[in-house]
């Protein structure tokens, strides 16, 4: 079973974002802001992360950098969720160490197959 880190600060998607990938099998945790996010990408080594990238404490971009400058995770798969999808967002949120990147509302089965796709598993 994989675990997936859910750094999400509106309890909303956070709630339905859990819901539905516990329903797939999914071990999930979750973090509240870019800070904890950090912190537990090292404390409970996730196999993927899906990252709000609008977060308090740092941002998604920010918390990207540091996940994937740090040798213990830096080879976590990051999934950006934002609903920031303006021109240049996903190249920045690439450029800041994301593996991919999606859009909120979030299409379920369209982050599905990219977590899928990250994670080698079909």
């Amino acid at each position: 079973m994989a675990k997936v880190l859910l750094v999400e600060d509106n309890e909303m998607n956070r709630d339905m974002l859990s819901r539905r990938l516990k329903k797939k099998g999914f071990e999930v945790v979750m973090a509240f802001d870019g800070k904890q996010g950090v912190d537990m990408a090292s404390e409970q080594a996730p196999d993927i992360i899906l990252l709000d990238m609008s977060l308090p404490v740092m941002d998604g971009w920010e918390a990207a950098a540091n996940i994937k400058k740090t040798a213990t995770t830096k080879g976590i798969p990051i999934i950006a969720l934002t609903a920031h999808a303006m021109a240049g967002d996903k190249e920045k949120a690439l450029g800041a160490g994301c593996d991919d990147y999606d859009t909120k509302p979030v299409d379920f089965t369209r982050l599905l197959g990219k977590i899928d796709a990250l994670l080698d598993t079909e």
